[in-house]
């Protein structure tokens, strides 16, 4: 068979053919008289397997290799292929996320598609000060699926600040994307997440932070409380309450809960879960002095006439934080 019959029926072009003839992949068996290649039918069968193995992607160099070598062991080749496919698989995914990113921004030109690709490639440098520099001049309508990615990935303490102040400046859709983060299985992940969210200004963030008041995760349940709180949100008292017994942020509870009593109506509410807890008798002593502490800072005459009480306990630390909160009160 000429070569061009073999090209139409294998559908490999006669110039490729000639390509593999001078690696040596295939050679034609035979001329014809008037010195035309001549293909023979195991000639057009090895056509066929080197089409075969390049649809998995192996070079032509390891083809001839595959073919010619009779000691040749597939296994640790696939192995490989199987791993060069992982890889340029991830790199695609990486690219259709990256155009979504994109998509999402709305851009009105090229000019908007290359600020946006500048910004999607500085947050995603190994320099912490690179990627806190990009955040911090992320424009309003930076991608916010990017932004949200970036933040609940951040490790560093000051990059993480600047993504959550890049983020609070973006567009909606952050909410329901932290939403997601909540639900991670990564601890680290769920309080990013948390934390972002009570930075973000939207009702349906401020949403979010109640549902998380409920979390099972003791970390959400704090950090969400702290984020509401610090809202008005009277609803985050108990949890709040709750982080002074434990001594997890207490004296960022304890801020939270003095802020909350600043309303005259809330004030004796908060100083009777906090009397509540004490009357409970918590069985380390720390956490009494704790409450104490809180409710030193809550005003009114239910902290008072409960602090008054508090400076004849047996527990010296509590008796005389309480006289101490009275004597700024000018009581005594």
């Amino acid at each position: 068979m000429l070569i061009g019959e073999v090209a139409r029926r294998s559908g490999v072009s006669a110039r490729m053919l000639r390509h593999y003839e001078s690696l040596g992949l295939v050679r034609p068996t035979g001329r014809t008289h008037a010195g035309y290649r001549e293909y023979s039918g195991a000639d057009i069968r090895r056509i066929f397997h080197i089409e075969s193995l390049r649809s998995l992607g192996l070079s032509l160099r390891e083809i001839g290799r595959a073919l010619d070598d009779p000691g040749f062991a597939p296994a640790e080749l696939v192995d490989d292929l199987m791993r060069r496919t992982r890889e340029r698989i991830a790199r695609e995914r990486e690219l259709l996320t990256r155009l979504g990113r994109i998509d999402a921004a709305g851009p009105a030109g090229w000019e908007d598609v290359l600020q946006a690709v500048a910004l999607l490639r500085a947050l995603g440098s190994d320099s912490a000060g690179t990627r806190q520099r990009a955040a911090l001049s992320a424009p309003e309508e930076a991608p916010v699926a990017a932004l949200v990615e970036a933040v609940l990935g951040e490790t560093d303490t000051n990059v993480a600040g600047a993504l959550r102040w890049a983020l609070a400046r973006a567009g909606g859709g952050g909410p329901a994307l932290l939403a997601e983060g909540l639900g991670s299985s990564a601890a680290a992940v769920r309080e990013r997440a948390v934390r972002a969210l009570a930075e973000l200004p939207h009702d349906e963030a401020t949403a979010l932070l109640r549902e998380a008041l409920a979390h099972p995760d003791p970390v959400v349940r704090g950090q969400a409380a702290l984020g509401l709180g610090g809202r008005g949100g009277a609803d985050a008292v108990p949890a709040l309450v709750d982080m002074v017994v434990a001594g997890t942020h207490d004296v960022d509870a304890g801020d939270t809960l003095s802020a909350l009593a600043s309303d005259p109506g809330a004030a004796d509410r908060i100083a009777g879960a906090l009397i509540a807890r004490l009357a409970d008798g918590p069985a380390q002593a720390p956490a009494r002095h704790r409450l104490t502490q809180a409710l030193a800072d809550i005003p009114g005459a239910t902290a008072a006439d409960a602090l008054t009480r508090l400076t004849r306990d047996e527990d010296r630390a509590v008796a005389f934080t309480a006289t101490y909160a009275l004597t700024l009160r000018g009581v005594r």
